[in-house]
């Protein structure tokens, strides 16, 4: 007997569909299982047989072939073990072929017959609705995360006797009783606001220059350096920061929730991450860890801050290697990976915030404290490459703060800010509809001239700031781009003299670095 089930793999964070092909005939008892597999999958024969045994049914010896189609396309993970059990069902004719007709199949199976969860559920959810499959039956833990998307139904299961019973019903009202649908209001997800109790702005006391190049940075989606001595603020601004920006889109949200969910880092019943991610790594991390990789490719950090903040404390102390992989991300907007099985490329926009001391000990150029010599200084901040300087958009030097300013009360609210960076934000949107990009950081020097047209005035100002401060090709345009997000905040049409200035002297102090 002959059966398909079809299930669903996962590259990268697309997903395609797998033909699970169940063969039954006579000969001596074996099990084998073909299609370019992994481990994990190899190992599925194991789980499968022992839950089937353990949860009563009676199979007889017989020669087991499954084939997982496409062939070619290398499986991983543990996903298959349910679509393999109702499979070999199907082939004892438990139930007939027309009842698992449309329908796909994902979860692990405990030896108990236990379905558990398993990764990746909603890009291959949004893959089966795409390919016209009418109902999906995941892990009851993943049901929650692939009922957002329309036009399918999704249905949680907790152990493969449910299943069968839901398979061997014929009617609709009796089906519904044993595997109700499970259904989610994209929208009504959306509706949110800030969660109670995130860190506010109010809370940030003093440093008006980092509260104000915080603010462009959000509006505009531009990467941010912050330099100040220990206990000035820097890494309390950060982490504020999502907080000032708008909200995700409905597709914002299925972006960032894909990445998640093939991290395997969604939350029991969440069903989708409506808040922009912010990512801290220690600088320890490695290479592999920043872009994801190893021998199974995984999002690394970079993809799990796509749409959100990635945050880089302590930028020196990362190794440079790690630094310079920053750099491919920051202008293409994802990560490439190429291994001997293949290659998958990660989602990697995200907006760049760093913050670092001026030297060792943290304290330059406060020679009351600073006991380090000019050396010590320019080999400190050399650590940081002069490309990954480039791509960083405004810089702002924070002093320690002064006990008035302590004293001064609580400062603006990030709700007050986030109103302000909203309208900035509702001008590009009017400004880029019909192009792909979404912020003032994502023009390209093809459309600078577009987007951000000079006068005379300003032309001879951008040429006199050209020579004067060295700036190179790239750091040019940055400028423009950012000018361009100070006059979306004052609500501008045109960038001013005044736009100019204020964008280049956020500029990396290079007087550091040279």
């Amino acid at each position: 007997m002959f059966s398909t089930i079809y299930a669903g793999a996962l590259h990268g964070v697309s997903a395609y569909l797998v033909a699970v092909e169940v063969d039954i005939s006579k000969g001596l008892p074996s099990f084998s299982m073909v299609g370019s597999l992994s481990c994990e999958v190899r190992e599925s024969r194991e789980r499968v047989c022992v839950a089937l045994k353990n949860a009563g049914f009676d199979l007889p010896p017989n020669r087991i072939t499954v084939n997982l189609s496409p062939a070619d396309r290398r499986k991983e993970g543990t996903a298959f073990d349910l679509a393999i059990g109702v499979g070999m069902l199907a082939s004892f004719n438990y139930f007939s072929q027309n009842a698992v007709e449309d329908t796909l199949f994902l979860g692990e199976l405990g030896l108990n017959g236990e379905i558990k969860r398993v990764r990746g559920v909603l890009p291959i959810v949004r893959e089966a609705a795409a390919r016209g499959i009418r109902q999906c039956i995941v892990p009851e833990e993943n049901a929650a995360e692939g009922a957002v998307i329309p036009g399918i139904a999704v249905r949680g299961a907790s152990h493969i006797c449910q299943v069968l019973e839901f398979l061997q019903t014929e009617t609709e009202g009796s089906r519904e009783v044993i595997l109700p649908r499970l259904q989610q209001d994209l929208q009504s997800l959306l509706t949110g606001e800030m969660t109670a109790g995130a860190p506010d702005f109010d809370q940030v006391s003093g440093q008006e220059t980092a509260r104000r190049a915080a603010e462009i940075a959000a509006a505009g989606f531009h990467n941010l350096l912050m330099v100040g001595p220990p206990g000035a603020g820097k890494s309390m601004i950060a982490k504020r920061i999502p907080g000032i920006l708008p909200l995700l889109t409905a597709e914002e949200c299925l972006e960032v929730t894909s990445v998640a969910s093939v991290a395997g880092l969604t939350g029991e019943g969440t069903a989708l991450v409506t808040a922009r991610p912010f990512q801290s790594p220690h600088h320890t991390v490695t290479q592999a860890a920043l872009i994801g990789g190893s021998s199974i490719p995984r999002p690394g950090v970079i993809s799990l801050a796509h749409r959100g903040v990635l945050f880089l404390d302590e930028l020196p102390e990362f190794k440079r290697e790690v630094l310079d992989s920053l750099r491919q991300p920051l202008e293409e907007h994802k990560v490439n990976i190429s291994r001997i099985s293949g290659s998958v490329s990660y989602p990697g926009d995200f907006m760049l915030v760093c913050a670092m001391n001026p030297c060792p000990c943290g304290y330059y150029p406060n020679r009351n404290r600073c006991r380090c010599t000019e050396p010590q200084v320019r080999k400190y901040m050399g650590r940081v490459s002069g490309p990954i300087l480039d791509r960083i958009d405004l810089c702002v030097e924070l002093q320690s703060v002064d006990v008035l300013s302590l004293r001064g009360g609580r400062g603006e609210s990030s709700a007050s800010i986030r109103q302000r960076v909203l309208r900035a934000r509702e001008q590009q949107e009017k400004r880029y509809v019909g192009t792909s990009y979404r912020f003032n950081a994502d023009i390209d020097a093809a459309d600078m001239e577009r987007y951000c047209a000079l006068g005379q005035e300003e032309q001879d100002c951008m040429e006199q700031l050209y020579h004067s401060l060295q700036f190179s090709a790239r750091a040019y345009h940055r400028i423009l781009k950012v000018a361009r997000t100070i006059a979306d905040l004052e609500g501008a049409e045109k960038i001013g003299v005044e736009h100019l200035m204020e964008a280049a002297f956020y500029r990396p102090a290079h007087e550091y670095w040279n």
